[in-house]
């Protein structure tokens, strides 16, 4: 076996237990945390709801559009899981030390302050997802892949309620990429439920700093581990399904 397909094999089995993770059922801690951020939703108006996912939507179709033009990482041609893999990586640094000066400056600050560090790591996050994107291979001028970048962003950041809908439509991205729509106000509900509970010691007094780089440097682990094994996924299911049929021809 070469070099190759032993390093395919292996990440083949790291994703089997990737996906076992995800498919897991939520604590029963979890579910009464969500259970409170229902209950806490629920008393927000209509209207105000409204305004937060228009201003979510603006915002990120606002990061899709400039990632997409000011981004100087080059598409790779059919490269190598493993030589993605490693790109990935050493991208990520950079990534990391951003996130992280962004949490331990703006944690420093006061509240308002700290209201900033949530479209400045939303910024960070999508970017990431963009050029991750690129290093595997994909297009992101394709709405679709587009599509799945916001689909991969939602599988890192949700409840693991929200995650049964999500992990099907990630995993067979092909069969779904057609008529698949984004829910929007689902969106910035799960995303902004989970940054709560994320960043809320970022606004405390004194600890905000530190808080800020420890919340920071948990998103984007699970945000990186989310990003790699979604692309990895697709190549390797494609990858397998394709061998499938070379097999039987």
């Amino acid at each position: 076996m070469s070099t190759t397909n032993l390093y395919d094999e292996t990440v083949k089995k790291e994703l089997e237990v990737w996906q076992q993770k995800l498919l897991k059922r939520a604590n029963r801690i979890t579910y009464l945390s969500k259970n409170v951020q229902g209950k806490i939703q629920n008393l927000v108006p209509e209207k105000v709801q409204n305004t937060i996912t228009v201003a979510m939507k603006g915002m990120i179709e606002t990061v899709l559009t400039a990632s997409s033009v000011f981004t100087e990482t080059e598409v790779a041609t059919n490269p190598a899981l493993s030589e993605s893999d490693f790109l990935v990586e050493r991208m990520y640094k950079t990534y990391y030390k951003i996130a992280m000066a962004q949490g331990v400056g703006f944690g420093m600050g006061g509240m308002l302050i700290n209201l900033a560090d949530l479209p400045a790591l939303l910024s960070t996050k999508v970017k990431f997802l963009f050029d991750c994107a690129k290093l595997y291979g994909f297009d992101v001028n394709e709405k679709s892949e587009r599509l799945f970048i916001l689909y991969v962003f939602q599988l890192a950041f949700c409840s693991d309620e929200h995650k049964e809908k999500i992990v099907p439509i990630v995993m067979n991205w092909e069969a779904h990429k057609e008529h698949v729509k984004l829910n929007w106000r689902q969106l910035q509900i799960e995303y902004r439920d989970y940054m709560d509970i994320a960043k809320l010691l970022q606004l405390l007094p004194v600890v905000g700093a530190a808080a800020g780089g420890f919340a920071n440097h948990h998103l984007m682990q699970k945000l990186k581990e989310t990003a790699m094994n979604s692309y990895r996924w697709r190549i390797v299911t494609t990858k397998y399904v394709d061998e499938e049929g070379d097999g039987d021809a």
